[in-house]
This record gives structure tokens, sequence and C-alpha cells, in this order.
């Protein structure tokens, strides 16, 4: 059984940042290409980045691109997502995810596996 547990969610200023954390259970978590997706009040689950098994490859939304960066620690069975000059609009709840062998990066529906999310609050 997979489970994911993301953590490092909270309130922050604009400009400011946040590292997210995301906790993986079970054996495989280095064969499988993972993903941040986030979720705002009234609006559709998005793609924010993706991250390939080994870490070698890693994808990203417009709308955070040069912002936020995604990594991986194979050993530690953990994903990151390190947001940096956050604003108003980032904030979401925000859910990480295990991708299917097949599918888009882009899509919720290529994922199988997600956590229970966590919120981010950007606000002065």
């Amino acid at each position: 059984q997979v489970q994911l547990v993301e953590s490092g969610g909270g309130l922050v200023q604009p400009g400011g940042s946040l590292r997210l954390s995301c906790a993986a259970s079970g054996r495989t978590f280095s064969t499988y290409a993972m993903g941040w997706f986030r979720q705002a009040p009234g609006k559709e689950r998005e793609f924010v980045a993706g991250i390939s098994w080994s870490g070698g490859s890693t994808y990203y939304a417009d709308s955070v691109k040069g912002r936020f960066a995604i990594s991986r620690d194979n050993a530690k069975k953990t994903m990151y997502l390190q947001m940096n000059s956050l604003k108003p609009e980032d904030t979401a709840v925000y859910y990480c995810a295990r991708k299917d062998y097949s599918g888009t990066y882009f899509r919720p529906q290529s994922y199988n596996y997600w956590g229970q999310g966590t919120q981010v609050t950007v606000s002065s």
C-alpha cells in the first residue's frame, strides 16, 4: 500500500518562500515519476510540477516556472517543492501524487496515488 504525506504548508507573505515535502511509504518510490498539483477554492486541480523517477527530468507549469523547484531524494523516499517569490494567486491546497507508468505529467488522470494535501496561503 502506498501512502503519500505532504507537509510544509502554511501562511506566508507575498514574496516569501516555503518548502513542501512529500514523504512516501512503500518500497517502489524510486521507480515512479511524481508530481505536485494544487487546487484553489472553486477551481479545478491543476498541474504545478513533475519529476522523473531519477530526478533527471523536471516539468513545470508556466505560472510557476522560474519560481518553484521540484526535487526528490530517493534514499529518503521524499519529494520536495521549493516555492519562492510566492504570490497571492499561489494560494491553494497542494497535493503530491505518484504518476502511473503511462500518461502525460500534466493531467491528474495520469496519477494513481495522492496525498491528503497541505494548505498554502499567500497573504499580507
